[in-house]
């Protein structure tokens, strides 16, 4: 259970490295099992040289990780991007920090082939195990074909894939691609499906490869919809483990599934192609007092019309889902 971190920022734009370091505490307190740092939650901005802010909230998330001394496994992921070049230097920073895998984005990228994207891949890999990312083309991915995938999952050193094209289709793809691959059971599969969480974590896919049954479940998320109303989300995964281990789904979590969905909606701003996906993460944060505000490093990342008000709306309709009381002690806990 893979919250993707925030960037805390103050009025004037500025990090707020209180409330940064704040949210890494709270995604431990919850019980997530890790947390993914640098990634599209963070704001891809921190790279500007304006703010060159990559290498403080990465340093800042270790620091609190290393304090905690949790008695369990917590993975930190490293989000990486860019041209070759950019991606290795983020890997090898990433690694020197004491980061555990990075998440390797093929985002902006369009000018790439599929075998040179492949190769990029492998270079990452000699530095640090990589977690492969499926991102949705409407937030800046692409459409790979399942040759890639399955080329892809042949990769030494690549261990996980989260996938998040929001596309039944191409979520099959990656998936058959690992149950082909020699090494599938070296990767696991993560959802970063925002349109479809539970249902994938309570799916096991079944194919038949050279006369043999292949099954691989989905085995846990990294989403940025588990930044928000993150204890909740927390206990939920652990009752879908026990659902899907049990083989008998009730129709209440398919009613449940939706509900989940529709709560991402808001928080994703998906009525305006998710212009207000980051600010509308950052308002609920910032109304339960784990922020200051929704800012974000870019003018353009705000609230979009309306958004608000479908935040209110599934406060409303879905109570049970959000985890204010909760905040409300930890961090009057934190507080003293």
């Amino acid at each position: 259970m893979i919250p993707a971190h925030p960037l805390a920022l103050n009025g004037n734009k500025q990090l707020d490295e209180a409330a940064q370091r704040r949210l890494t505490q709270y995604y431990m307190a919850a019980g997530a099992g890790g947390i993914a740092v640098g990634v599209h939650t963070t704001q891809f901005e921190i790279r500007d040289p304006e703010h060159n802010l990559l290498e403080s909230v990465l340093r800042m998330a270790a620091e609190e990780v290393e304090k905690a001394q949790l008695d369990r496994p917590f993975l930190k992921i490293a989000g990486v991007c860019g041209p070759t070049e950019q991606a290795v230097r983020e890997t090898e920073l990433a690694r020197s920090l004491g980061y555990d895998l990075a998440l390797l984005s093929n985002g902006g990228l369009s000018d790439y082939t599929e075998e040179e994207l492949l190769e990029r891949t492998r270079k990452v890999a000699k530095i640090m195990p990589v977690f492969g990312f499926y991102l949705q083309p409407s937030v800046g991915g692409r459409v790979f074909t399942f040759d890639f995938w399955k080329k892809f999952a042949e990769i030494p050193n690549v261990v996980a894939i989260k996938m998040a094209p929001f596309n039944r289709y191409q979520t099959l793809d990656v998936v058959r691609a690992v149950c082909e691959s020699a090494r599938r059971d070296e990767i696991a599969l993560y959802t970063g499906n925002d349109d479809n969480i539970v249902l994938d974590l309570l799916t096991t896919y079944s194919f038949n490869i050279g006369g043999e049954i292949v099954s691989k479940p989905i085995v846990g998320g990294l989403l940025g919809h588990w930044a928000v109303w993150t204890r909740k989300a927390v206990e939920l995964f652990e009752e879908l483990k026990e659902v899907r281990n049990s083989g008998v789904v009730e129709e209440n979590w398919l009613t449940l599934a939706q509900s989940v969905t529709d709560t991402n909606a808001a928080f994703f701003d998906t009525a305006n192609q998710f212009k207000g996906c980051i600010a509308g993460i950052n308002e609920v944060l910032a109304r339960q007092g784990l922020l200051k505000g929704n800012w974000c490093l870019s003018d353009h990342e705000v609230l979009s019309p309306g958004q608000s008000d479908e935040i209110d709306r599934v406060y409303r309709m879905y109570p049970e889902l959000h985890d204010d009381e909760f905040v409300k002690i930890f961090l009057a806990e934190t507080s003293r």
